[in-house]
């Protein structure tokens, strides 16, 4: 595929870097030449140009190419550019937003109409995550098919949890399965396990399970639920007002934000249920004063990660259960980790998990990438006379660097094993380290 990306941003460029590992003829474009001077370390073409120019987009190879995807921070370049894009003869068209409004089902109609095929707000994305991840707290990631009847969970192990120090084949068994280990995060290493493999203290461990189990999953991850009555929100980004417009109204909110002006004017959008206080949520003081010991989770939407994750740190030193931290800088996200943070949150990976799945060939309904592991998950449909629908898993000889976690079948959901015959149609939840999504493709096509 040929694929130009207007725009040499946080988003651009980490997708830009993620396409450059496939067999992809992946073009990035910005006007300010300084942002592309990394792509010497990528198989990738760059220019200097604005992606509003007809000139700059023939310049481009704008006429041949399959996808065009504007994710400049400017919400009306990027429709702008789609538009000029479709026009030109891209095949498909992408476009970043700000404005939540556009993404309405009827406006989406609207807007591809003109040549803007599909919508992406890393706001509005992450937002959704953070809600996910207040409502299971917990975890440390969630993901769901078809309301929850399939559900991938992310879950940091301690030492009081029952599965610590046993083998994965121990732990089978059961005349109905009802979880399936799809892979443990141990360091900067995420291992697809085998029966052979060990879960140790500290290890993250992602289970695919159905509804009927969660609580099954939960007890085995030495996890007790935390109700959330009572949320910490340090910075007034547009995350944090997305998140505010989201969480129940019977949850009480406290929005601090350091910038005197734009306290005032946050005190005027927010909600009944949110409190805005002018002040510096990395002042533990402020934070004390303010009451954190009886705060439920502690939310750091600044736009530093370094910020973010020092607040974080010292909300679970005084005692905050549930902490969820906005971390931009990918290479901070193993430091997070380490300094056990929680969960994490990178509109960059949001985004571009999103984008991604438009790129593959099989028929996906949804890619999610995993923040802590190097690795993705997928809501991929068999298709007709697919490989993944020739013989029951146990020999299909996947490779080891992918797993099926579960299946969809007729509305009903159930954990796969090696006996498991996938049939066209099926819904199914892959699990694969970042590189393998493309091998794994060629399984449902």
């Amino acid at each position: 595929m040929k694929i130009i990306i207007g725009g040499a941003g946080e988003v651009g460029t980490h997708l830009s870097k993620l396409l450059s590992q496939e067999d992809q003829d992946i073009v990035l474009m910005d006007i300010d030449e300084d942002r592309l001077s990394f792509s010497s370390q990528f198989e990738l073409m760059t220019i200097q140009g604005n992606p509003t120019s007809i000139h700059d987009l023939k310049a481009a190879g704008i006429k041949g190419a399959d996808m065009f995807i504007a994710v400049t921070p400017e919400e009306a370049t990027n429709m702008t550019a789609c538009m000029l894009a479709h026009t030109l003869g891209a095949k498909k068209t992408i476009a970043r937003v700000e404005n939540e409004e556009y993404l309405s089902p009827r406006n989406t109609v609207f807007f591809s109409q003109l040549g803007v095929d599909s919508l992406i707000c890393p706001e509005t994305l992450a937002a959704e995550e953070i809600e996910s991840a207040l409502k299971h707290p917990w975890t440390r990631q969630w993901w769901d098919i078809a309301d929850e009847k399939l559900i991938l969970v992310g879950a940091k192990i301690r030492q009081n949890a029952p599965i610590v120090d046993k083998f994965l084949h121990e732990l089978g068994g059961e005349e109905e399965r009802r979880y399936h280990i799809v892979a443990i995060k141990r360091d900067h290493q995420t291992i697809i396990p085998r029966g052979s493999d060990r879960i140790e203290n500290n290890d993250i461990v992602y289970f695919s399970t159905t509804k009927e189990h969660i609580e099954e999953v939960k007890r085995l991850a030495g996890k007790q639920e935390i109700q959330i009555n009572n949320v910490t929100i340090m910075g007034g980004s547009r995350i944090a007002l997305k998140v505010c417009e989201r969480i129940p109204s019977n949850v009480h909110i406290k929005l601090l934000e350091a910038d005197k002006e734009k306290s005032f004017r946050l005190a005027e959008k927010v909600a009944s249920n949110v409190m805005v206080i002018h002040g510096d949520g990395r002042n533990t003081d402020l934070l004390i004063q303010e009451n954190i010991k009886n705060c439920d989770a502690f939310l750091a939407l600044t736009g530093h990660s370094e910020t973010n994750i020092l607040a974080c740190v010292a909300a679970k030193n005084l005692g905050v259960p549930k902490t969820i931290a906005e971390v931009e800088n990918l290479d901070y996200i193993q430091m997070a980790e380490k300094l056990d943070v929680g969960s994490i949150i990178n509109k960059k990976l949001i985004a571009s998990s999103h984008i991604y799945r438009f790129m593959l060939q099989a028929d996906v309904s949804t890619v999610k990438c995993l923040t802590f592991a190097n690795a993705e998950v997928a809501e991929l449909v068999a298709r007709k006379g697919a490989a993944i629908t020739k013989k029951p898993v146990k020999e299909l000889r996947l490779p080891q660097d992918m797993t099926l976690g579960g299946r969809i079948r007729d509305g009903k959901a159930e954990i796969i094993d090696g006996n498991t015959q996938i049939e066209a149609g099926d819904h199914v939840l892959v699990f694969c380290l970042s590189a393998a999504m493309r091998k794994m493709e060629t399984y449902f096509n």
